[in-house]
């Protein structure tokens, strides 16, 4: 075998193309991706997907998405397996710190690289758990659901400011399109009490986020999400120190079938992990 130096690696953005097949990669890692998160994606940040090829060939994948001038957040970090151990990642993995700069950096690692992360300066925040299974709901008979539209959009983004470290609405304004995913807010006497998104995946549908100012609103939100997936399996994200959202999962009899660790390098942004029933992507926050 040829020995291959990592330093010979080109280092691009990402095309659409690429992003696609960058998704490809996560899919056969059993992250299980959304059907239509390539386009949301580049909304928040087009220049923040990086291509790490051997000439033409593509061979390593990373997501540096700068929300604000604070905060980033990095995933899609993929080396092919037949590319693995050579250096590929890591020299990928230093440019895509680089255009970081001195932000915050926050990032959703599996269990296996958290002492890798560690290294690279990040501090464990809290687990997050994916909990699935098949609920059997229907859509509750609450006047206070209503499906997200224009007339209720600036009132959701509003709601969601507090619950992300920077304003993400190029990102939101396409993740809350009904083209391709479903969303439905609580809307109580005019007032946003919480929302959630629900997209088709590789294997059923996820739902994220889920913020929601109580465990009844939440319920309410999880059973009108829920209750569109016609019996088919349903994902949840959730953070694990809210117990509230733990119990919801097992309430619809979901159980933890996948863990990520959530890291930052930099402050730890003081988000309101009570009222985060489930978070958004593990590849953008």
């Amino acid at each position: 075998m040829t020995r291959e130096n990592p330093d010979d690696l080109t280092i691009r953005a990402m095309t659409r193309q690429d992003l696609d097949l960058a998704i490809d990669w996560a899919a056969a890692e059993g992250w299980n991706p959304g059907l239509n998160d390539a386009e949301c994606f580049r909304a928040a940040d087009p220049a923040g997907f990086l291509m790490g090829s051997r000439g033409d060939e593509p061979v390593a994948s990373i997501a540096v998405v700068r929300y604000s001038d604070a905060f980033s957040f990095l995933g899609l970090y993929i080396v092919r397996p037949d590319r693995r151990g050579r250096g590929f990642g890591h020299r990928l993995w230093q440019a895509g710190m680089a255009s970081l700069a001195d932000r915050t950096v926050g990032l959703d690692g599996v269990v296996a690289q958290q002492e890798n992360y560690r290294k690279s300066g990040f501090v464990l925040a809290h687990r997050n758990v994916r909990f699935g299974g098949t609920p059997q709901v229907a859509w509750p008979r609450d006047e206070r659901l209503q499906r997200v539209s224009p007339e209720i959009m600036d009132a959701v983004l509003a709601y969601d400011r507090p619950f992300f470290p920077a304003p993400r609405e190029p990102f939101l304004r396409c993740w809350l399109k009904p083209d391709a995913r479903d969303a439905v807010a609580f809307v109580d006497d005019g007032v946003v009490k919480g929302y959630g998104v629900i997209r088709a995946c590789r294997s059923g549908s996820k739902i994220g986020p889920l913020f929601a100012d109580g465990e009844r609103e939440a319920d309410l939100l999880f059973r009108a999400l829920a209750s569109g997936a016609s019996g088919d399996a349903v994902f949840l994200d959730l953070p694990e120190p809210n117990q509230a959202a733990i119990r919801l999962a097992a309430r619809h009899g979901l159980s933890p079938v996948f863990e990520t660790a959530r890291m930052y390098r930099g402050p730890e942004p003081d988000l309101p992990l009570p009222r985060t029933y489930g978070i958004s992507t593990f590849e953008l926050g």
